[in-house]
């Protein structure tokens, strides 16, 4: 049996003290631990979901994008782990940010598509993000209209942002990393004192947006031009809050569903290099519950912030993405490639395995996966042939099992998106700079 050894384990001879190389048997077998978490039987109800998973930095393209494609295409060294799921996804390359400059700005519009300086007069504009328009859509049949899971907590700041979804005024909407606070938010239900501390806390913030809404009506007519319309676009905020609340508020007496959390890992420390996979793993564990039990129908979850990721753990993923061609960060990239398909992969077997009307419940949700910058040979940070993988949604009309490769340039991501949101049900033809739906996706 092996044994645990402290980090700091040095070996002792004639009077000399010689540190030991970083062992395996150094490292907290956390790390290293599968979930033992074990998905439910079957689900509580047929219904359309979608989650856009985001890591960054991108990826080692060597080992990522296959040079061939079609249905017969080969499954590259860092998709291995996809093997058994190989009909239930599709790798696409080719897309781009056809209005990025590219960056570290890659999560801000990975889902929005917007050209972050485009309007004259701001330094920074974002627009709303897809998910956003299917959760208006499905949010009114569900306790939470959506969910923003990250590593870190909030908003981020422009530019380096911590959450994927925006409102219509393309303002950020705050991602939670409390692994507890969310397990609680979905699932933990409320005793008598605990509602009436609710509805109190409620009553006090819509006395609040009364009070901002009052006295801004005053200043309204005090203001320039271009004041007014700064101030019209915070008052529309403060609206779209206030019908939180009240959304809010008509859901407290409504009971939380029951769930079996033998095995969810909730104190997983999401700042803890020890913790990194549990982390990762419960957080979509808790996703899989959300849909499973119909508490949302759209989740977003930043897997990690740019530029500070670890990746798998104690790493620069940062640096390693400026790898100028080094075979040894290219290889520090794949490892971390790889460690984020193993999460993808547990996910997947989730959906995969829970039972939902005659099929499975990956056939009714869909899942983007990806980063929203290439790094290519030296380590560019690029916006063009951006790492994307879409899976699942079998019955919602995706097809799968192939590699759709496009001519770089050619067509923007926000086609997939398109697609992805028509086939949640929302009709529209067109999304942000989107030039059509992906046909060969359907």
């Amino acid at each position: 049996m092996s044994k645990q050894l402290s980090r700091r384990t040095i070996l002792r001879g004639a009077g000399a003290a010689i540190a030991l190389p970083l062992l395996d048997a150094m490292t907290p077998s956390l790390l290293r631990a599968e979930s033992t978490y074990k998905p439910v039987a079957e689900s509580l109800g047929e219904h359309p979901r979608m989650i856009c998973c985001y890591v960054p930095q991108g990826v080692n393209n060597t080992q990522w994008y296959p040079q061939d494609d079609g249905p017969d295409w080969t499954l590259t060294p860092t998709l291995e782990a996809l093997r058994e799921f190989k009909s239930d996804f599709t790798l696409i390359s080719g897309l781009s940010h056809m209005r990025s400059p590219g960056g570290h700005d890659g999560a801000d519009t990975w889902l929005t598509e917007a050209n972050l300086f485009g309007t004259p007069g701001k330094d920074y504009h974002n627009t709303i993000s897809v998910d956003q328009i299917a959760a208006k859509m499905h949010g009114r049949h569900t306790r939470l209209p959506s969910l923003q899971l990250a590593t870190a907590n909030g908003t981020g700041h422009a530019t380096n942002s911590v959450t994927l979804s925006f409102d219509k005024h393309g303002i950020p909407l705050p991602a939670e990393n409390r692994v507890q606070s969310v397990f609680e938010r979905l699932f933990v239900l409320e005793g008598a004192a605990s509602k009436k501390a609710t509805m109190q806390r409620f009553a006090e913030r819509r006395s609040i947006l009364d009070n901002v809404l009052g006295e801004a009506k005053s200043l309204h007519k005090k203001l320039g031009t271009t004041d007014q319309q700064k101030l019209d676009e915070y008052l529309n905020s403060v609206r779209e809050t206030e019908q939180r609340v009240d959304r809010l508020t008509n859901w407290v007496d409504q009971p939380k569903a029951k769930i079996e959390k033998a095995g969810l890992q909730l104190n997983a420390d999401p700042h803890s290099d020890h913790d990194r996979m549990m982390f990762l793993d419960v957080m979509m564990e808790l996703s899989y519950l959300a849909f499973q039990t119909d508490t949302t129908r759209v989740i977003t979850f930043e897997w990690d912030t740019e530029p500070g990721s670890k990746g798998d753990g104690n790493n620069d993923h940062h640096t390693l993405s400026h790898h100028g061609g080094d075979a040894t960060k290219l290889e520090g990239l794949a490892r971390i490639d790889r460690f984020y398909i193993d999460r993808l992969a547990h996910f997947l077997s989730l959906l995969k395995r829970t039972k939902e009307a005659d099929g499975s419940m990956l056939d009714n949700t869909m899942l983007v996966y990806g980063s929203g910058m290439n790094n290519g040979e030296i380590g560019e940070h690029s916006a063009k042939d951006l790492p994307l993988l879409v899976a699942g949604g079998a019955k919602l009309g995706l097809k799968h099992g192939k590699h759709l490769k496009h001519k770089i340039d050619a067509r923007p991501m926000s086609d997939v998106l398109l697609t992805v949101l028509q086939k949640m049900g929302v009709e529209t033809d067109s999304f942000s700079d989107s030039s059509g739906t992906l046909a060969s996706l359907t």
